[in-house]
C-alpha cells in the first residue's frame, strides 16, 4: 500500500515551478522537494491546505491510494 503524491503533475497543469510554491507557501524548498518525491512521512493539515489553497485544488487532486505499489510495513 502506498499514497502517490501527485504534485508535480498539478504544477505542471499549473505552470507553477517547485521554487514559486515554497515561496507562496512558505515552506522550505527541501521540505517541499521531500513531500513532492514521495519520501515525507507525514504533512501538516495547514501545509496541504495551503498548497490546495495556491494551486487550487482539492486534497484527493493531490494524493492518491494506489494499492500496487509496496508501502513501509
Amino acid at each position: 500500500m502506498a499514497i502517490v503524491v501527485r504534485l508535480d503533475d498539478l504544477l505542471h497543469a499549473r505552470r507553477m515551478t517547485l521554487t514559486e510554491l515554497a515561496a507562496r507557501i512558505d515552506i522550505t524548498l527541501a521540505n517541499l522537494s521531500i513531500l513532492k518525491t514521495g519520501k515525507a512521512k507525514a504533512i501538516r493539515f495547514s501545509t496541504l491546505e495551503a498548497i490546495c489553497d495556491v494551486l487550487q485544488c482539492q486534497p484527493g487532486d493531490l494524493l492518491a491510494f494506489d494499492p500496487a505499489i509496496p508501502g513501509e510495513d
